[in-house]
């Protein structure tokens, strides 16, 4: 099944306690595409860059069996660039800067080939621009959307706009918080929820995820890791696994949403290992399902170990 995957292509600049990277390749379609490319056949990324963005980080996107199609290319303009700076706490960072650039007049016009994409991948940006990509696409069996504080704070009504639109939200803990105005996640979600969207996905960071969906409500923590460099597009990776995932399944089912959720977590559990989106270069099927299994027995609980009451 095909997926497309509309975001940003960047440079970041990243610092952790573990160390440094300057002008690293970035952005959440990267995450996004690199992540998905284990289980979708075809993968559409949609994002635009300037004139300095180096042709070696187009090639680690080709050579990966990413459809570019959609890449747009400024040659008056720069790439869009974001630097963080991390803390031992790796849930807390603070922004260095922010430049749009070439982000900041981004319209995306879908290639032909390109709206029919069975499942869009609707990365953080702006929810004027994710509702034109929506336009344009020919009734998708699944949108996913990912948004943030700023656009929760300074967009309300477009992104309330949008949530009447899309299958999926996914978000994390402190944005569903905000944006249902509740501290308790449960009840933010049934308020999230009721503004559109069937599926609510809200990350917890170390601590994983919860999926609402329908009446059920499931849960996957995240994997344990002893060595952690870079939280950085850990949770477009995870986003990137989920829609990965659902893309090889014939049908979207409450089952297919549980083992997707499960996929997402391990894929992103990679990404952290390394500075980037290094950590999903070499990384290959095999490797996943080997922590998946692992995964399963971190979470499987003994029948027989519970005693009759």
């Amino acid at each position: 099944m095909s997926l497309l995957a509309v975001g940003t292509v960047a440079f970041d600049q990243i610092e952790t306690p573990f160390g440094k990277r300057d002008r690293a390749l970035g952005g959440s379609a990267t995450y996004l595409t690199l992540a998905a490319r284990f289980m979708a056949d075809d993968i559409n990324l949609v994002a635009v860059v300037g004139n300095d963005f180096p042709e070696e980080f187009v090639e680690v996107l080709r050579s990966r069996h990413i459809n570019l199609d959609g890449l747009e290319r400024r040659s008056d303009q720069k790439t869009f660039a974001w630097g963080g700076r991390y803390h031992y706490d790796l849930n807390n960072r603070d922004t260095l800067f922010t430049d749009l650039n070439v982000l900041s007049e981004f319209n995306p016009t879908l290639p032909a080939h390109y709206t029919n994409s069975r499942i869009v991948c609707l990365g953080n940006l702006d929810p004027s621009v994710q509702a034109s990509v929506m336009d344009q696409a020919d009734n998708p069996d699944l949108v996913l959307c990912d948004t943030m504080n700023f656009w929760i704070e300074n967009t309300p009504d477009a992104l309330r706009s949008l949530l009447g639109r899309i299958d999926c939200l996914v978000i994390n803990d402190s944005e569903a918080r905000e944006m249902a105005d509740d501290p308790n996640l449960i009840v933010a979600a049934r308020k999230i929820r009721a503004m559109g969207p069937k599926i609510l996905i809200i990350k917890k960071g170390e601590h994983g995820a919860l999926m609402f969906a329908g009446e059920t409500v499931f849960s996957v923590p995240a994997y344990p890791l002893e060595d952690i460099q870079d939280p950085t597009g850990a949770g477009d990776a995870f986003m990137g696994g989920f829609a990965g995932y659902l893309s090889g399944c014939s049908e979207i089912n409450l089952d297919a949403l549980k083992h997707a959720l499960v996929y997402g977590s391990v894929v992103a559990s990679f990404t952290v290992e390394k500075f980037g989106p290094e950590g999903l270069y070499e990384l290959s099927r095999p490797q996943i399902m080997q922590r998946i299994d692992a995964f399963r027995d971190l979470t499987t609980i003994p029948l027989d170990a519970i005693p009759n009451v």
